[in-house]
Formats: structure tokens, sequence, C-alpha cells
């Protein structure tokens, strides 16, 4: 920390992560390290193979494919610094650091959800209109519906972390999580957070429940055609 200021201004923040034994953070990180090397073989792979096959070039896999890299996006923006601190004696983060940090969970978080909603309404088309399908979710659309997503999650990634660039920190550095989260960074600010937290609050709010329903409005007639399917074989295939 300096002292320059009216303030002291903190420079870095303290994550206090899993566990403070040095027994059990070893353990942690093999852990840890074998669940995200895991996780990127595992969308490296589905990411190759969809690339490779062209029978696999069609909207169905094109969002599965965008669903694999924010999936490695989103354990690539908090996994490697807790590693990192679960090695390190000093377990710190930037400042800066802890707001990039955010800025990408918010923007993979929020882009993951538009395209699972994007998903639920490419299934709804294929399994309630199959002949239709081929004439609605066009190449056209289907590259529409993933950049909007793209498009959605970072702009509400931005809308709240603009306003968290210019909160001051003067308190305890210590944040009780592996992880920066927004919520977490209010009760070490001594700046006004209200406007931050309603922001928060609100995008929040409506972001999940736009999505959810969605969702739902997509799943409920898709569980319902499924039901109505006379051959047992058939609707075990369409689930």
């Amino acid at each position: 920390m300096n002292g320059s200021g009216n303030n002291s201004a903190v420079t870095e923040f303290i994550l206090l992560g899993l566990s403070a034994d040095p027994r059990v953070q070893p353990l942690l990180f093999a852990l840890f390290l074998m669940i995200y090397l895991q996780t990127l073989l595992g969308n490296l792979t589905l990411l190759l193979v969809i690339r490779a096959d062209s029978c696999l070039h069609m909207p169905m896999y094109i969002f599965l494919s965008h669903l694999s890299f924010l999936d490695l996006c989103f354990s690539s923006a908090t996994v490697p610094k807790l590693l990192e601190n679960l090695l390190s004696q000093r377990k710190t983060i930037s400042v800066q650091g802890c707001r990039v940090q955010v800025f990408f969970v918010f923007d993979s978080g929020d882009t993951e959800a538009c395209l699972l909603s994007v998903m639920a309404y490419d299934r709804y088309v294929a399994i309630c209109h199959p002949l239709l399908y081929g004439q609605k979710i066009t190449n056209k659309l289907c590259n529409g519906l993933v950049w909007g997503s793209w498009g959605l999650g970072f702009l509400d990634a931005l809308i709240n972390i603009l306003p968290a660039i210019s909160l001051d920190f003067c308190k305890d550095q210590s944040i009780p999580h592996y992880s920066c989260e927004l919520p977490s960074l209010f009760p070490l600010s001594c700046s006004d957070v209200s406007k931050n937290f309603t922001i928060q609050l609100c995008y929040s709010l409506l972001h999940g429940l736009v999505t959810c329903v969605l969702i739902v409005c997509s799943y409920t007639p898709i569980v319902s055609t499924i039901l109505s399917i006379s051959s047992s074989s058939g609707g075990s295939k369409a689930f």
C-alpha cells in the first residue's frame, strides 16, 4: 500500500482462499489442477472435433463449440490464480488484476447464460417443429444469436465493472474467497457503493430472470412434445 492522498490507497488484495492449512493446500492444488486440466482437455477436444468434421458445422454444434470456449474462458479467469496462490506464501492479487478478473467472470458467465437460452430455443425448434428447423434456424440466424449472446455478456460486464473502477479501497485488504467477486469488494471500499450495488442487483436479476424464463418457455413445450410421442424409442432419443 502507499500513503498518498487522504486515504491509504490499497494496491493489492489478499485472497484468503479455501484453506490456510499448509498441509491441505497441496492436496487442494492437486485436486483443482486435475479438474482444470480435464476441463481444458475436454473442451479443447470438443472444439477440435467440431472444427475438423464438416458434418458438425451446423447450428447445434456451433452453439456447443461456443459453449465449450466459454467454459474455457470462465475456468481460466479464476483457476490459474487459485493454483498460484495455493503454492504461494503471499496470496495476493493486484487491484487492477482483481477488476480484470471480475470483468471476465461477468463476461463469460453472462454470455454463457445467454447462450444456454439460445440453445434451448434451438432444441425447441428441432423437437417441436422439426420440418421447419432448416428454415427457422439458418446459419445467419445462428451467427446472429451467438454474437448477440457475446455482445450482451460484454455489455453486462461493462455496465457492472465501469462504476467499480472509480472505487477507492482503504479498509481491510482480505477477500474471503479464492477469487475476486464484485460483492466482496464493496465492504472493502471507502467510497459510496450504493450505486454499484443497485446496478449489480438490477442487472443480475434482470439477466437471470430473462434467461431463466426463455429456457423454461423453450423446455416446457419440449417436454410436452416428448411425452406425447407414442414410440418409447423415439421419446428416449428426443430426451
